[in-house]
């Protein structure tokens, strides 16, 4: 991913929550084509982040098993990638001109290589994590379901661990930008109103903090 310097996040925190807060990610790899595919292939899943297993956290996810990726997946390099806030940013919300239209970001590109699993006791324990994440403690719970009911569930899923060997962020806020640009932004999103302008321009406004203190 190209990063110029001003964009890069490096604090591994600051990666690790927009991992956590944006979990639905796109698992990327090559593709075998033996059957005259193409040399890449993807999936759409929400993963789960241990953040202390390893130098850089590992990702763990499933995948169906009639799923075409997992064929080649297994001791394959994979790239992960995670979307945060995003959105339309107009020159005409500039107070300095000429200027042109841009586009401001939050993404995470985790690297690693990948190993399958189709132990049962792994299978459901991602299943288990990754219901109670998202249902909460009120909700719906694996271990009210009869054994028999998961061992059958287990045939069509394989586990995906990944430990992730390089993280790369970019966070693309107007950081290269004079203040009251970023200011004039962050009010036009605040204005455009919806929860991804409104996050977008939260993270802006975070961003800009050190240039308002100096």
């Amino acid at each position: 991913m190209y990063i110029p310097a001003h964009f890069a996040q490096t604090d591994h925190d600051r990666l690790f929550d927009l991992i956590e807060a944006h979990a639905f990610g796109l698992l990327i790899s090559g593709a075998s084509k033996a059957d005259g595919g193409s040399d890449m292939i993807a999936s759409h899943v929400p993963f789960l982040l241990d953040r202390t297993r390893g130098e850089h956290g590992t990702l763990v996810c499933h995948l169906a098993a009639a799923n075409n990726q997992i064929a080649t997946l297994d001791g394959q390099e994979v790239l992960c990638i995670f979307q945060g806030p995003h959105g339309y940013v107009s020159p005409n919300w500039y107070a300095k001109k000429p200027a042109v239209p841009t586009w401001n970001y939050m993404v995470v590109h985790a690297y690693g290589r990948a190993r399958v699993s189709r132990d049962l006791a792994e299978l459901r324990a991602i299943v288990d994590r990754l219901s109670k994440i998202y249902e909460g403690p009120e909700g719906w719970q694996l271990d009210d379901e009869p054994d028999s009911f998961f061992t059958g569930m287990a045939r069509g899923i394989v586990g995906i661990e990944i430990p992730v060997t390089k993280l790369e962020g970019k966070f693309k806020l107007s950081q290269n930008r004079p203040l009251p640009d970023v200011d004039g932004v962050i009010a036009h999103l605040r204005r455009l109103g919806g929860d991804e302008n409104l996050a977008l321009a939260q993270a802006m406004d975070a961003a800009a903090q050190k240039k308002r203190e100096k």
